[in-house]
């Protein structure tokens, strides 16, 4: 019996719709950048969104358990961490590794070969 990966080998059901939205995807780059996490402000900026925009993506994020967000004080101030957990780690890095597949499929329909990805410096080698 063929599995739905055999019949439709173009479905690239591991493209997480999650992690597939721009500004998520953002996000979740510059987090693996960071493994220690990073503040909410870095982030905003690293970014480019608004408090607003970058507070309702973390909470998507963190809803799939792929994001922590911690607040606390530095000081008298608020401070806010983001960091990825290792759930969105391993998700993330799944997520790339059906992007690579999709960058080849484009490229050997497109007839030539692609460059493999970690001579690209998106995967590691």
């Amino acid at each position: 019996m063929m599995s739905k990966t055999d019949s439709a080998p173009f479905s690239y059901e591991g493209l997480d719709r999650v992690i597939h939205e721009k500004a998520r995807l953002g996000l979740l780059t510059s987090l693996m950048a960071y493994p220690k996490g990073l503040a909410f402000a870095d982030l905003k900026q690293l970014c480019g969104l608004t408090d607003g925009n970058l507070s309702r993506h973390l909470a998507v994020l963190q809803e799939a358990g792929l994001v922590e967000v911690t607040k606390g004080y530095e000081g008298n101030r608020p401070h806010t961490t983001c960091r990825l957990t290792r759930t969105g780690r391993r998700r993330f890095l799944d997520y790339l590794a059906v992007l690579e597949r999709l960058v080849r499929d484009a490229a050997r329909a497109a007839g030539r070969e692609a460059p493999p990805l970690g001579r690209l410096g998106i995967l590691p080698t």
